[in-house]
């Protein structure tokens, strides 16, 4: 199936390291709530931070990161390393001003698997314990490749999420429907089970309020409707009659934001689904490759199968 030719995309321009971690500006909490179901599995919750007063207000956009510095010392009795947390935000910040600025933070409670031991994540933990009235170092932002791009209405999008992934999305579907954007923007969320999704209200009520966005979620342990357990890939198939247009249409963007490996289930279920032009719109595929898409692995990934610029990832282990 042949498209249309692809727009040239051009990135919005962002600024970087405006607070460098040796010498951060001070945030203020001024909202902490979760964003998951009471039941879920894990617990995430939304966090805002004032950052009124310093050179990060109105400098902040959805697809960036700042970086979090966490009181006290690790083992050896040194300061805790930076963190980087992923910007929740849209680009007129959560009071519309741009001086409040939110991230997405999953509390990291585990088994040290020698000793038998809880381990609780270090920065993670320490947020979500935070309350309303407390400060805390930053930095940054971080990061100029996972934005949005400067002419929004010239291009479709595609997003794909798992997790804490969902972040950047929150800030961008913001920006792009509260500017009247008239392109086909679908969100794909992935989570383990339907209490896990995170700003799932949110997202629906965005859906019933713009028939230009489509929220869809795949929940991989238990049934989706009709449908069998999901993973993020497989919406691809199931939806085709409302993804494929979207796709093909020589418009659209695809972004990937979540766990590490994501990327691989989506690559192959777009190879099997598009042909010729329309899949070099976002992979190229070595010939050899294309011979049994099924069998590939996440070690040809740039290699034999290399996104084109119209695929933005920002995955994580």
């Amino acid at each position: 199936m042949s498209s249309p030719a692809a727009p040239e995309v051009q990135m919005r321009p962002v600024e970087m390291h405006i607070y460098r971690p040796t010498d951060p500006a001070w945030a203020t909490v001024v909202k902490s709530e979760l964003c998951t179901g009471k039941k879920a599995a894990g617990i995430c919750r939304h966090i805002e931070l004032d950052v009124s007063g310093t050179n990060l207000a109105g400098r902040c956009f959805p697809g960036q990161s700042i970086g979090v510095l966490p009181d006290g010392v690790d083992g050896t009795g040194r300061p805790h390393k930076l963190r980087l947390y992923s910007l929740a935000s849209p680009s007129r910040g959560e009071d519309g001003k741009g001086n409040v600025i939110s991230t997405t933070v999953k509390r990291m409670i585990d088994e040290h698997w020698e000793t038998h031991r809880l381990f609780l994540g270090v920065a993670s933990n320490w947020l979500c314990d935070l309350q309303v009235g407390d400060r805390i170092r930053v930095s940054g932002p971080n990061g100029k490749k996972f934005v949005l791009p400067v002419n929004t209405n010239a291009h479709d999008y595609v997003f794909f999420a798992t997790g804490t992934g969902i972040a950047p999305y929150r800030g961008m579907i913001i920006d792009l429907l509260e500017a009247n954007c008239s392109s086909q923007i679908a969100l794909i969320m992935g989570s383990p089970y339907q209490t896990d999704l995170l700003y799932h209200d949110f997202f629906l009520r965005m859906a019933q309020q713009y028939p230009n966005f489509h929220y869809l979620t795949a929940i991989s342990r238990e049934r989706n409707g009709e449908f069998d357990r999901l993973y993020v890939q497989d919406r691809l198939r199931v939806d085709a009659d409302r993804l494929l247009p979207i796709l093909t249409g020589g418009r659209a963007l695809v972004y990937i934001c979540g766990l590490a490996g994501m990327e691989l289930g989506i690559f192959q279920e777009l190879a099997l689904m598009l042909n010729g032009s329309t899949l070099e719109q976002f992979l190229k595929v070595d010939p050899e490759a294309m011979r049994d898409v099924r069998r590939w692995n996440r070690s040809m990934i740039h290699k034999q199968v290399r996104p084109t610029p119209r695929v933005f990832m920002e995955v994580y282990a």
